[in-house]
C-alpha cells in the first residue's frame, strides 16, 4: 500500500528519511536489459552444450526476474541452475568463460556484458539523475548499492560517480564478505557508512531481490521502480510505493 499523507516531503519520502540508497541497473542506468541479454546468451550456450540443440532456453523475463536479477553473479548462476535441477562444481573466481563451473558460467556472462556495454554504450535514466541531485540539494545523503563488480566504471561512463557519497558494489561486498541481495547486508552497510539507521534510509530498487532486501532490512521506505511491468510483484515483495520513473516522486529541478 502506498504511504500517503502530510508526512511525505516534496521528494515523495517520509520526513524521517535522511539518506537514499539507490540500486544501479534499472534504477540509475539502462543496463538491466543488457544484463538480461547477456545472461540469456551465457545460459543458453551452457544448456546447449549440456543438453544438445533440444534444450529449453533461458527466459530473459520470467527466469531473469525470479532467479538472477539483483543477485551477485555467482548467486544468480546457482539460483537458476538449481531451478533446472542442475548441480555444477563451484570452480574458482578466475575460471575461464568456457569452463563448466558456477564461476565459469558467471564469467562468460560478464565477458558478454562488458562487450555489449563496450559496443552499445550505457545510458542513464535522466529522471533518476535529476532526483538524486534534488535529494542532495535537500540535504539527503546518497549511496549506490549494486551487486555489479562493474558499478564504478558504469557510473563513470554516465558521469554520475560524484553523485554518490558511498558505493557498496560487488567489489566492496567481496572485500567485506557481505552476502548479496535478497539479504539486506549491502544496503545495511551503505546506511552504516552514511551514518544513518536503516529506519532513516529509503531504498530504491527495480529487482524483486532488492525489494526483499529492503523489507528484511527494515528500511524506512522502499520504492519499487517498475521498468518492465511488474508493479504488483514489486508491491508483493515489499515496496511501499511503485513508480515508473523517479521523476514521479517529485523534486525535479
Amino acid at each position: 500500500m502506498t504511504k500517503q499523507g502530510p508526512h511525505l516531503t516534496r521528494l515523495g519520502l517520509p520526513d524521517t528519511v535522511r539518506a537514499c540508497l539507490f540500486d544501479l541497473d534499472g534504477v540509475i542506468t539502462k543496463t538491466a536489459v543488457v544484463h538480461a541479454a547477456a545472461w540469456k546468451e551465457a545460459f543458453d550456450a551452457f544448456l546447449r552444450v549440456r543438453e544438445g540443440d533440444g534444450f529449453r532456453p533461458f527466459d530473459p523475463v520470467s527466469e531473469y526476474d525470479e532467479y538472477v536479477d539483483g543477485r551477485p553473479r555467482a548467486d544468480g548462476v546457482r539460483s537458476f541452475l538449481a531451478s533446472r535441477g542442475i548441480d555444477l562444481p563451484e570452480g574458482s573466481p578466475d575460471d575461464p568463460p568456457d569452463r563448466l563451473t558456477v564461476h565459469g558460467v558467471g564469467n562468460h556472462k560478464n565477458a558478454l556484458l562488458l562487450e555489449k556495454i563496450r559496443t552499445g554504450g550505457v545510458e542513464a535514466y535522466e529522471g533518476t539523475l535529476r532526483y538524486v541531485e534534488a535529494a542532495r540539494a535537500s540535504g539527503l545523503r546518497t549511496a549506490v548499492v549494486s551487486s555489479s563488480a562493474n558499478c564504478r566504471d558504469v557510473l563513470r561512463s554516465v558521469g554520475a560517480e560524484a553523485l554518490f557519497e558511498v558505493r557498496i558494489d560487488g567489489v566492496v561486498a567481496a572485500e567485506r564478505k557481505l552476502p548479496g541481495k535478497p539479504r539486506p547486508d549491502t544496503f545495511l552497510a551503505a546506511a552504516g557508512d552514511l551514518g544513518v539507521e536503516p529506519a532513516q534510509a529509503a531504498v530504491f530498487e527495480d529487482a524483486l531481490a532488492g525489494m526483499d532486501a529492503g523489507r528484511s532490512g527494515h528500511f524506512g521506505y522502499v520504492v519499487g521502480v517498475d521498468r518492465v511491468g511488474q508493479a504488483d510483484a514489486l508491491r508483493a515483495h515489499g515496496a511501499d510505493r511503485v513508480v515508473g520513473d523517479l521523476a514521479e516522486l517529485g523534486g525535479a529541478a
